[in-house]
């Protein structure tokens, strides 16, 4: 899931990039806006501010199964990316990784958009497919100062889980979901929750509870120390405090599953429409900015579904009417891509 092309660290352009196209967010729909924008013979500028293709799939969970994409019963997170990545190539986008945008303005021939390295892109139409915007993790209080060193926010890798005993603080999808993929490798797992209910689904709570994972709720994690009893050494125990009363676990490894703060950050300054940091749209996928487009989580809408699959469609909906934008005579569907085959 690394860049191919070295996007992030290419050079900004003397001059502005001029495209059909604008994609910002390289997360699963903006890689399929890509790819679909180069099937109908756009030219395509893709931003995103992480430096890797994939969005929060490649930065949060790249090891986790995925159970609702069509066509795939199960498929692990980078396996999805992969492929999305390959199939986005072939559109040969402008990749600009790295790289943040910050300002847009808007006329009656395109949109000029600028980002925090200088960079201009000049293009007919802009998709905004990023996702929740940037994030940042929710922290754990008793956690300051350990961060790095034995305590993480995401699972990017199963491996340095191995025989070890690990305590998972979170209530939500992602708690679970690491609490099931490392019960078989870690020595032990211990989940905490401060309630006793969850927010994550049905299905994998009732996995998580026939597993060997200790689960505890009504409780909070109050205390980390090393094997001293300090905070000097490597993490070995943490303290989890349940109606006032401390126990103590083994830890060599604290996973902190709390969440993360969103920031629709430059994006809010820009004159769209929005709805508790979503993006209105209407059911073409048009914002409240002329030539201006959204597609996947970000947007909101009646009814709105926050799925990868649902995604998908949007950023379909949104490239096919973009093309008429772009040029009036062009048809909304172009026809099916097996006709051209």
């Amino acid at each position: 899931m690394v860049n191919p092309d070295g996007g992030a660290s290419r050079p900004a352009p003397t001059g502005p990039i001029e495209c059909d196209l604008t994609v910002v967010g390289a997360g699963p729909s903006g890689l399929y806006a890509t790819y679909y924008a180069g099937f109908r013979g756009m030219r395509v500028a893709l931003v995103d501010s992480l430096p890797e293709l994939g969005g929060q799939v490649t930065a949060m969970y790249p090891e986790k199964a995925i159970l609702d994409v069509a066509g795939f019963p199960s498929v692990k997170g980078r396996e999805l990316v992969d492929g999305l990545v390959a199939q986005a190539l072939t559109a040969e986008p402008v990749q600009l990784l790295g790289r943040t945008a910050s300002d847009l303005e808007v006329d009656d021939d395109g949109v000029s958009l600028s980002l925090d390295d200088g960079t201009v892109v000049r293009s007919k139409t802009m998709l905004i497919t990023a996702g929740i915007g940037k994030f940042s993790p929710r922290p754990l209080p008793a956690a300051d100062g350990w961060v790095g060193r034995g305590v993480e926010f995401f699972v990017p890798s199963f491996a340095p889980y191995v025989d070890r005993d690990v305590v998972i603080v979170g209530g939500g999808d992602s708690a679970f979901d690491w609490a099931l993929h490392l019960e078989p490798i870690a020595r032990s797992v211990t989940l905490v929750h401060r309630r006793d209910a969850f927010r994550a689904h049905e299905r994998t709570v009732k996995e998580v509870q026939g597993s060997s994972v200790e689960i505890i709720t009504q409780a909070q994690v109050t205390a980390l120390r090393d094997a001293d009893g300090g905070a000097e050494g490597p993490l070995a125990s943490v303290e989890i405090t349940v109606d006032g009363v401390a126990r103590t676990r083994p830890a060599q490894a604290v996973v902190a599953a709390l969440g993360f703060i969103a920031d629709l950050g430059p994006l809010q300054k820009w004159g769209l429409e929005t709805d508790r940091r979503h993006i209105v749209v209407d059911t073409t996928m048009r914002t409240s900015l002329p030539r201006v487009f959204a597609a996947g989580d970000i947007t909101e809408y009646p009814g709105k579904v926050r799925l990868i699959a649902v995604g998908f469609g949007e950023a379909a909906t949104a490239v096919n009417n973009a093309a008429v934008v772009i040029d009036p005579s062009a048809h909304v569907f172009p026809g099916h891509s097996s006709e051209g085959s």
